[in-house]
């Protein structure tokens, strides 16, 4: 059983997953807009993905016995001004989720819930992922620059991503 403190966080952090997923449905709408199918689907399966991870925080609270909390999720950003842009918002969305994790395993360790600290473990990972991931793009968007042949390599690429679920996954 997690402590009623750790429930309110781990609740909070389903609503940051949510609204996750409704930035990138964002950057997705925008990239299709601007005829970047590829960008739009990279952004998808980060829809999917962030989906899955307040899957996975859902699951452990009712596993823990405990009452699942839905909060209001906020509109996100709908105007971007590159598609540079939007790999520079991702990095920085997702370091801030890697510090909103960071926080959930120091209440962990702070409340000796040896459970919730192994439970995130799996996020840590996840996050580190993440922010390669977003950084690598957006140093092949660095190198790119202006050049538009590059950029529609990029989003041919970019198209090949396909959604793993994992919320099941320990």
């Amino acid at each position: 059983m997690i402590s009623e403190r750790m429930a309110e966080k781990l609740n909070y952090h389903i609503n940051r997953e949510l609204y996750s997923s409704y930035f990138y449905q964002a950057m997705s709408a925008y990239s299709t807009h601007i005829g970047l199918n590829g960008f739009a689907n990279w952004f998808n399966v980060q829809v999917q993905e962030e989906l899955n991870h307040a899957q996975k925080v859902y699951t452990y609270i009712q596993q823990q016995g405990e009452k699942i909390e839905f909060f209001s999720v906020e509109a996100p950003e709908n105007d971007f001004s590159s598609p540079k842009n939007l790999f520079e918002e991702t990095l920085e969305h997702e370091r801030f989720v890697t510090g909103l994790v960071y926080d959930l395993v120091k209440l962990a360790k702070e409340e000796s819930d040896f459970a919730t600290d192994n439970f995130l473990q799996w996020f840590i990972k996840e996050q580190v992922e993440e922010e390669a991931t977003a950084s690598e793009i957006l140093q092949k968007m660095n190198l790119i620059g202006d050049d538009k042949q590059s950029l529609l390599m990029l989003d041919q690429e970019l198209a090949k991503r396909v959604f793993v679920n994992t919320a099941l996954v320990e």
